[in-house]
């Protein structure tokens, strides 16, 4: 990697290592954090003009030791406004967003939206943010290994600038711990960096989080993130050759939709995930058997990760391959049918208590007792969003709620493409507000709430990979 240094008015940085295996803009963003100034706003000069973010750098003959020249205005300290009062609706979308108090976008560092979206919709829960501010830089617990324990610390700190800027952050840190963390997210083709799968992302960065951030204090060690994602599943496995039936007990972080010919609605593609066929050896008969497997959500969490199974091995072509169909998802999702016979006696009171809250507010009286399983058919719909944030304010200091089986829709990680390794990834964000949020990458805008719901699949646009909900709690 060649070494130089780059003037920038009176100012000269020394001993800058430029990465060629990764786009301008990462060297760009290096300067950024030197000098203040936007990468946007950068005029870098080269051979043959000004630097371009995606330029290739066996190209422009950059040679160990050169000087090279900058020019650009850093970000200046806010001055009292020199025109009238501006309306937030005037503004330009992008700078809507900042003035709504939105968080900032994350730069694109070369196929990373993968990791751009996956960051934007993990950034949405604040009890999340709160565990990782009260994770320490110095101390490694329950034998956390040093590359764990930095991407935990580089994930706060994003956290953190995304919070805090007004501008898009460069997450340059972040991107070196997870691909050392991970190698399978270095992997390059022809000498740049390959597009990865979000979902994979997810899942490793998520599991990361449950070793590192775990109390001490308890045994076998627990934290936050079983709480506020895992999903304790208990299975009925079943021989009907044998008649051989036993029962599995097992923790996830994601309820997975299978999509198939018959699969329109997620709450169809959630109930065959929950049910498959596996082959086994029988110990009644000596060999090998079919063994069906039934399992039943028997403890919820805060935070519900739906999974949309849209790309699978094909090996025609010996590449992953993705299905296009349709799949509705709801702004409101009720898990009710899905759970086991246990959780669902502890569900009716809960359930009970939310419908008498939420006919409150609208005059109507209560039933008093709590619903038959009966009566809680039908598990998903779009409606009741208007009052579905302000009964669980989610705060760790209070005591804790109890869950009701009901989420509401708050960030949606989507895919366009027909690969997985491949296309574009963008998240998709609730705000306090109630307004939603596109973060592509750096280029956060307004969107409405019907157009969240369209991204259901069913042709080349953007569609539901990731659906994250939040429990609505009394």
């Amino acid at each position: 990697m060649p070494t130089v240094s780059v003037k920038w008015q009176k100012e000269t940085f020394p001993g800058i290592e430029i990465d060629t295996s990764q786009p301008p803009i990462v060297f760009k963003s290096q300067l950024y954090t030197l000098t203040g100034v936007p990468p946007e706003r950068q005029k870098i000069m080269v051979k043959g003009g000004i630097l371009k973010d995606d330029a290739d750098w066996s190209t422009l003959g950059v040679k160990d030791g050169q000087k090279l020249m900058m020019i650009g205005t850093a970000d200046e300290i806010v001055k009292a406004p020199e025109k009238g009062p501006v309306f937030v609706e005037d503004l330009p979308e992008e700078e809507q967003v900042v003035a709504l108090g939105h968080s900032s976008g994350l730069y694109n560092l070369g196929n990373t939206c993968y990791m751009n979206s996956t960051l934007q919709c993990l950034h949405s829960v604040p009890e999340l943010k709160s565990a990782l501010l009260s994770y320490s830089d110095n101390v490694r617990g329950n034998g956390v290994d040093q590359a764990s324990h930095n991407l935990t610390v580089a994930t706060r700190n994003t956290f953190g600038e995304l919070d805090q800027s007004v501008r898009p952050v460069a997450p340059l840190l972040f991107l070196q711990t997870l691909r050392k963390k991970y190698p399978q997210f270095a992997q390059q083709q022809n000498n740049v960096y390959m597009q990865q799968d979000a979902e994979e992302c997810w899942t490793q960065l998520v599991y990361t989080l449950s070793q590192t951030l775990t109390s001490e204090t308890s045994e076998p060690p627990a934290g936050p993130m079983k709480e506020l994602f895992g999903i304790d599943l208990v299975s009925r496995v079943h021989c009907a050759e044998s008649g051989e039936e036993s029962l599995e007990r097992e923790s996830v972080y994601t309820l997975k939709c299978h999509i198939s010919h018959d699969v329109n609605h997620l709450h169809e593609g959630l109930k065959h995930g929950l049910k498959s066929e596996l082959e086994k050896a029988s110990p009644s008969l000596g060999r090998t058997a079919l063994y069906t497997r039934e399992s039943r959500i028997d403890e919820l969490p805060r935070y519900l990760t739906v999974q949309f199974v849209r790309f699978f091995w094909k090996r025609e072509s010996n590449q992953k391959a993705k299905i296009l169909r349709k799949v509705d998802y709801p702004l409101e999702l009720d898990v009710y049918d899905f759970c086991s016979d246990e959780l669902k006696q502890k569900l009716q009171a809960p359930r009970q208590m939310l419908r008498d809250a939420e006919n409150a507010k609208f005059g109507l009286k209560g039933q008093g007792k709590a619903s038959s399983s009966k009566e809680n058919e039908g598990s998903s719909s779009n409606a009741g969003e208007s009052s579905s944030m302000d009964i669980d304010k989610a705060d760790s200091s209070v005591p804790k709620k109890q869950l009701t089986g009901i989420y509401d829709l708050i960030a949606v990680l989507t895919h366009k493409g027909r690969s997985a390794d491949s296309g574009h990834y963008v998240g998709w964000v609730k705000q306090d507000d109630g307004k939603w949020i596109e973060f592509d990458d750096d280029n956060p805008s307004i969107r409405k709430e019907e157009e969240i719901l369209k991204l259901s699949g069913g042709g080349d646009w953007h569609m539901a990979y990731i659906c994250l909900y939040k429990a609505r709690a009394i």
